[in-house]
């Protein structure tokens, strides 16, 4: 077992190209656009409707390759129309589907997005067979969990299937990133097993308590996050920027404003780029910085996994 310096040390100093493991959802996102998201109880008239692949951990999967990394991905689809057009759209941005599973009961999952003139989103997921990734799936991932060296964990899987991915995870030595989206209350066992966490202002104030509206705000629910365990806490902030604290480096990471037209693989992106660059041996600032070029190309385009840009895009 690492001690907390040692366990630092693991992520700002890799010297080699690694191989990423995305444990997470797949969902078929239903894009409706609208001149604002409703309040509770109303409707209102939309516009455009898309159907377009989604899913946080498909999403980040294909944003690291899409920039270069080299990734596995285990996740669960249903028996059904959008789960065999989930697998051929993996199979076309080049991800394995050797532990990608089905479930002959469960439907795949279903996200239901409202996205409205500013770029800002409103989701509701029906999880269907990501429900269903269990302790079970990750045994049977074990192989590639062994020969990864950087996990990437998001919420839209059971907790308990989180909690037991990253804890074998930290047991094998290797580097947790976990998005907490959604946002939902997690336990200090958890975040102790985490290597970087990545919440947006709002995940950071579910988890903390502390209204994160500002970089000084989120120094505070960094710090916070970081006493109940966390190696490296990184706030989003959006046009702000980020906030790393990790006990050594303390400090805001500015971002690349631009005119955001939809803001819904922000995060994703944002995730599977920052893992790429650690996996290239790139401090944690300088992979933040590109994390944060990499994000902001795709809020200026419209969907979630059509956003993410491909590494030649990117100036960096």
């Amino acid at each position: 077992m690492f001690n907390r310096s040692e366990y630092d040390r693991i992520i700002v100093h890799a010297d080699r190209s690694m191989e990423i493991l995305v444990i997470g959802s797949s969902n078929t996102d239903m894009v409706v656009r609208a001149p604002r998201l409703p309040v509770a109880g109303e409707t209102i008239l939309g516009g455009q409707f898309r159907m377009v692949p989604g899913g946080k951990g498909a999403n980040q999967a294909v944003a690291v390759v899409r920039l270069g990394g080299s990734v596995r991905f285990v996740a669960k689809l249903g028996d059904d129309l959008f789960g065999r057009q989930t697998l051929a759209g993996l199979r076309e941005e080049n991800i394995p589907g050797d532990y990608i599973s089905i479930d002959p009961e469960f439907p795949s999952g279903v996200a239901l997005i409202t996205v409205d003139e500013r770029g800002e989103n409103s989701i509701v997921v029906a999880g269907g067979a990501n429900t269903r990734l269990t302790e079970t799936d990750i045994d049977r991932s074990l192989p590639a969990l062994e020969s990864a060296e950087i996990i990437l964990l998001q919420l839209e899987i059971p907790l308990q299937t989180v909690e037991y991915a990253a804890r074998l995870a930290r047991e094998f030595g290797k580097t947790v990133i976990l998005d907490p989206a959604p946002a939902c209350p997690l336990p200090d066992s958890l975040l102790q097993t985490v290597t970087i966490l990545t919440p947006n202002q709002t995940e950071a104030e579910l988890l903390t308590g502390i209204a994160v509206n500002s970089p000084e705000t989120a120094r505070k629910a960094a710090i916070e996050l970081r006493a109940r365990g966390v190696a490296n806490v990184i706030i989003t902030l959006g046009s702000e920027g980020a906030y790393l604290y990790n006990g050594e480096i303390d400090r805001r990471i500015p971002g690349f404003p631009v005119e955001a037209v939809d803001t819904t693989a922000a995060g994703d992106t944002f995730n599977g780029a920052l893992a790429v660059a650690l996996a290239e041996g790139k401090d944690l600032v300088t992979a933040i910085a590109f994390a944060h070029r990499a994000a902001s190309i795709a809020v200026t385009r419209p969907g979630a996994r059509s956003s993410i840009p491909y590494r030649r895009e990117i100036a960096f």
